[in-house]
C-alpha cells in the first residue's frame, strides 16, 4: 500500500482505467465474436470494425493489431458471401 499522496492517486488512476480498459476489451471481443459468427450482418462486422478503430486510438490495442483483425473479418465476410 502506498504511502505517498502522489503513489496513492497514482493507484487510484491505474485502477480506474484497469476497470474501464477491461470493460472496453470485453466489449470489443463480444463484437469480434458476433462478427465471426455464421449468422452474422453486414452491421455486426461495421460495429466490430468501429470498435476495433476506436480501441488502437486509445492504444488499448496496436493499431497493427487492429489493422489485422479487420483484415482477416474482411476475408471471413468474403468466403462467408462466397459459399
Amino acid at each position: 500500500m502506498p504511502n505517498i499522496a502522489s503513489a496513492k492517486k497514482n493507484m487510484r488512476k491505474s485502477q480506474a482505467a484497469t476497470v474501464r480498459n477491461r470493460a472496453q476489451r470485453s466489449a470489443l471481443r463480444t463484437a469480434l465474436k458476433k462478427a465471426r459468427s455464421v449468422d452474422a450482418t453486414a452491421e455486426d462486422r461495421i460495429r466490430a470494425e468501429s470498435l476495433l478503430d476506436r480501441a488502437a486510438r486509445k492504444n488499448l490495442i496496436h493499431r497493427n493489431a487492429a489493422g489485422r483483425m479487420k483484415s482477416r473479418l474482411a476475408k471471413h465476410q468474403a468466403a462467408a458471401s462466397a459459399a
